[in-house]
This record gives structure tokens, sequence and C-alpha cells, in this order.
């Protein structure tokens, strides 16, 4: 399979900043092929995520680390979140966001806010299954697994199987 057009003129032009601000507009995974430098700047790369959230992947460490590059990036595609780093795996804000578009995003999130009420009903809200990677006293609170247990579908016997074990015998569970 012959390397696309595009592809190949990033190449060349890794470190064209100009060309970058531009192409990212429509292109924006073509970041992949910028120089460091370029891929450190927040302007080129907000662009970038705001349209492909997946654009994060080629981020700086440092715009990784970055709150208004994050929000952008998992208000587009929640699931973006997994390239956080470690600092805004625990920003309140920036998780909050990426499991209002990704549940899944709950497994990357701090031990704290994987033991955050908030986090966790939005992300259960959307991704019943992902209970399981709740702290353990969520998922004891009955609230909560109300919720995630209402949501499921075929995946509901899973779902209770992840609460506590008293909860995995509440009748008004079971009869959800």
């Amino acid at each position: 399979m012959p390397i696309p057009k595009e592809v190949i003129e990033a190449q060349e032009k890794s470190n064209d900043l100009e060309f970058f601000k531009e192409r990212v507009k429509t292109m924006p995974l073509l970041i992949e092929w910028a120089n460091d430098e370029i891929r450190d700047n927040k302007e080129v790369l907000l662009t970038a995520v705001k349209v492909d959230g997946g654009a994060l992947e080629f981020a700086s460490n440092n715009l990784k680390n970055d709150k208004d590059v994050l929000i952008a990036a998992v208000t587009q595609a929640g699931w973006t979140g997994c390239y956080a780093s470690e600092r805004l795996r625990d920003d309140k804000e920036v998780m909050l966001t990426a499991v209002e578009h990704d549940g899944q995003i709950l497994y990357y999130a701090s031990e704290r806010l994987r033991d955050d009420e908030d986090v966790v009903r939005t992300a259960v809200t959307n991704k019943p299954l992902i209970i399981k990677y709740a702290s353990l006293r969520l998922r004891g609170n009955k609230e909560i697994a109300k919720l995630a247990v209402s949501k499921a579908t075929k995946e509901k016997q899973n779902v209770i199987s992840y609460l506590t074990p008293e909860l995995q015998k509440d009748e008004e569970i079971l009869n959800l």
C-alpha cells in the first residue's frame, strides 16, 4: 500500500510550523510527523485535538500535562484521557469530562477519583460495567450500584458480580 501524499508532504515539512498550523485544521493526525518543537506547540495541538482528540497521542509530554489541551481532547473524544499525565489523571474536571464522553476512561483515573461519587456515577451512566474499576467503597454504594445495574443490558449479571457481596444479594438490585 503506497504512503499517502499528505503523509509524505508532512514528513518532508516536519520542521515547518506554518504548514502544520494550517494542515491540522483538516488532517489533525498529520501532527505525528511534525518535529518535537511543533508537537510541543500548544496552539497547533489545541487546533488538532479539537478536530480529532486522537491527535493527543502525538503531543509532547508537556502538552499531555496541559489541562486546556486535555479538556479539549477528551471533549472531542473521551477515550483520549488515556494519554493524560499522571497529574491530570487525578484532576477531577479532566476525568469528569472524559468519563462523560467515555465511561471506560475510569480505568485510567487516579485511585482518588475512582473513589469520587461524581466521577464514578458519570462513568457508570454510559459504561455500567466500568463499576469494576470503582473503589470498593463505591462498589458498595447502593445508589451507584442501582444506577449501574439499571443502565446495564446484556451484562447485568457481570455488573452485579463487581458489587460488594452484600449488594450482590440485595433484592432491590437483583430485581432491576
